[in-house]
């Protein structure tokens, strides 16, 4: 079976179990390190055992094992439920950039297995990236999936390593990093709103590790009001939720302004959060979260989508969407969604689906493997509470397909 750049598929659909064999080759002059990063939870190599490379072999259990370089052996079923990624990287040792290489591919078989798949790459993909992120293979609702990342990153092994959390010994210190900021996040945040400088710190980090700090974007969050997110909203954790999102706007937007939508069984479009209104945006736009006219509490998703859709289509903005939908879980209008999604997909709208502490989610959780659309233009991911994750792994989940998505629907002539 054939993939692209930001598929993604269960394993089993591929006929893999818990054994498989992943091989990395890559036509190039340059000498190149295969490297597999076992993560946590927290995209994080918590346990460094579980860096597989040629000082390094293998991982406890023989849960992976590099056997040649670029081939490595994987065994599901003794890796430990600590880690949850799986994380297969090519890294130039010394000068040269990813953009040199040829005709490359990945290819993932079970042992004595015909199935599997294959995914074809070159250097057209990059430009000065020393690395790529090339598969990921991940936990999800019980099962084990697999992405086509190619992913770049603009430096080499060791910068890997450490953007893992890992830890380089016995080097110098690295060089300084390619930055493709046109401007500092954290200076033009800093007047203006001197208590978001620490989350623009880490949002620019994501941004340049994800080559994204030249992106235009409009970017909108949809907020579930339902009444099961009452706890959500007089906690705060909406309000942070909105807060972490402003710094990404003033990236992405010219007018440095983030599109609020918010829902129950009718939807309303409130107010843009701006640097000078976000501190308390949710209790005090239009009245404040309760007083919303959102009719009845409860939760209509394919209302909000249509709103959203139509309203960038009205706008006539040719810059992509990168729409934020916020829901604690009591999705059922699947086959509502699966047609708004499909028919989203032609058009410049990128969304990012996030369950907070919710559940039954519904079609969210399967839009990765949704067929009939042009190109992927959905990715969800649930956490429990904000402090799962940390700002640092959040930014880095938020922007995880973003990056794929604007080369796909390049490609499509989706967006210019």
């Amino acid at each position: 079976m054939n993939i692209t750049q930001g598929q993604r598929l269960t394993l089993g659909s591929i006929g893999i179990a818990e054994r498989a064999n992943l091989n990395i080759a890559i036509q190039s002059g340059h000498v190149i390190d295969m490297v597999c990063f076992g993560l946590d939870a927290q995209s994080r190599l918590s346990d460094d055992r579980y860096m597989v490379f040629f000082n390094q072999p293998s991982a406890p259990g023989n849960a992976v094992r590099l056997t040649a370089p670029g081939q490595f052996e994987i065994d599901l079923g003794a890796l430990p439920a600590s880690i949850e990624r799986l994380v297969f990287t090519a890294a130039i040792d010394g000068a040269g950039a990813m953009k040199d290489i040829a005709d490359s591919r990945f290819t993932i078989t079970a042992p004595g297995s015909a199935g599997g798949a294959t995914c074809a790459f070159s250097g057209s993909t990059f430009s000065v990236e020393k690395a790529i992120m090339v598969a990921d293979i991940y936990r999800k609702n019980g099962e084990w999936r697999l992405q086509a990342n190619l992913q770049g990153f603009s430096e080499g092994l060791a910068a890997l390593v450490r953007h893992f959390g890992g830890e380089v010994l016995d080097t110098p210190p690295p060089p300084a990093p390619v930055i493709q900021a046109s401007f500092s996040l954290e200076k033009k945040i800093a007047a203006a709103a001197p208590a978001l400088i620490s989350l623009a710190k880490k949002a620019q980090v994501s941004l340049e590790k994800n080559n994204l700090t030249h992106v235009k974007a409009q970017v909108a969050v949809v907020l579930d009001v339902s009444g099961s997110m009452n706890g959500q909203y007089s906690r705060g954790h909406v309000q942070e939720v909105l807060n972490r999102l402003i710094p990404l706007a003033v990236a992405f937007d010219d007018d440095a302004s983030l599109d609020v939508f918010a829902f129950g069984a009718k939807p309303v479009h409130l107010s843009p959060a701006t640097l000078d209104n976000y501190s308390d945006f949710i209790d005090t736009d239009h009245r404040g979260w309760r007083k919303w006219e959102v009719g009845s509490r409860v939760n209509d998703e394919p209302k909000a989508m249509r709103m959203v859709m139509d309203h960038y289509r009205r706008a006539g903005n040719p810059l992509p969407v990168y729409i934020l939908f916020l829901s604690d879980g009591g999705v059922h209008e699947d086959r509502a969604i699966t047609k708004l999604m499909v028919e989203a997909a032609s058009q410049p709208f990128f969304w990012q689906f996030v369950g907070l502490g919710g559940s039954k989610y519904g079609i969210l959780e399967k839009l990765d493997d949704m067929p009939g659309r042009v190109v992927d233009n959905c990715s969800f991911f649930a956490m429990d509470d904000l402090g799962d994750l940390s700002e640092e792994a959040l930014y880095d989940r938020l922007m995880e397909e973003f990056p794929g998505w604007l080369k796909a629907a390049r490609s499509k002539g989706i967006i210019a």
